[in-house]
């Protein structure tokens, strides 16, 4: 079950050539794609993409690297949006948000302002969260440990085993994609072949961090196959025991995908009630 739990697909580099590009993921075996969004100008670009394609599923969210650029009502409307939509079965996340210390010029106490009252909205939902995290593990990680939303990915991870271990223990899964299929990435590579069987999810962030064998070109969700053969050989398993490893952390970290695979299945399941 390969699930890209992280892919731009409502990105304007797709625009010509949306449908071909979700058609190549199909016939590489791509189940599911989840769809996070970046900020309130494409909540509903995202959200109707997944209305026409029950292969896909999307997140709401206000990405670190955009809430300098956010309005201030926003965080108001996100809230909102969530509430209306939290039976869509679509919707399987809050995100992206998180924290960017990589950046530089980024208002970092912004970011955090949003990134906890984000938190706290995916908490009042019971949603788990996909969360942008560069260069600001223990930063996001003090935030989580007071939040403690329920659980979710932390997409693109590249840090120390011990943060590693610290977002796991939190009910995080962790997000391995094109960065992994570079020979010199070797902390990354290290995380992929060591942490335990339960830590690992697949993505592409396309159109970004492309792997080795197209980068700097565009990145799609079919080129998950290929990454998913990059992370079997690092752990020792076939492509197919690391897709179904893989789907099942995928499922567990976000479990109304589960849900919304089994829909596109045409199983006949129950569907989440108002949270609480």
């Amino acid at each position: 079950m390969l699930i890209d739990t992280h892919c731009h697909l409502d990105a304007e580099q797709f625009d010509a050539d949306r449908e071909a590009v979700l058609a190549r993921a199909r016939r590489n075996g791509v189940e599911s794609i989840v769809i996070p969004a970046i900020g309130a100008s494409n909540f509903d670009r995202v959200a109707a993409l997944c209305a026409h394609d029950a292969g896909c599923a999307y997140a709401l969210g206000i990405h670190p690297m955009y809430v300098d650029h956010a309005r201030p009502g926003d965080l108001d409307l996100l809230r909102a949006r969530i509430e209306r939509d939290r039976d869509d079965p679509g919707l399987v996340a809050v995100g992206e948000i998180g924290l960017d210390h990589f950046v530089p010029g980024l208002d970092r106490a912004r970011q955090e302002y949003f990134l906890v009252e984000q938190l706290k909205i995916a908490r009042e939902f019971e949603l788990p969260v996909l969360l942008h995290v560069r260069r600001s593990q223990d930063a996001l990680l003090k935030q989580l440990r007071r939040f403690r939303p329920p659980g979710g990915i932390a997409h693109a991870f590249n840090a120390s085993p011990q943060q590693a271990r610290a977002f796991l223990e939190l009910g995080f899964a962790l997000g391995f994609g094109g960065a992994m299929t570079f020979t010199r990435a070797l902390r990354i590579r290290r995380l992929a072949s060591e942490l335990p069987p339960e830590a690992h999810v697949l993505e592409t962030d396309a159109p970004d961090i492309a792997p080795s064998w197209i980068a700097p070109g565009r990145n799609t969700p079919g080129e998950l196959a290929a990454i998913a053969e990059v992370f079997a050989s690092l752990r020792g398993l076939t492509p197919d025991e690391a897709a179904r490893q893989t789907g099942l952390n995928a499922c567990r970290a976000l479990p109304r995908l589960a849900r919304r695979i089994d829909r596109a299945r045409g199983a006949v399941v129950e569907e989440p009630g108002p949270s609480s």
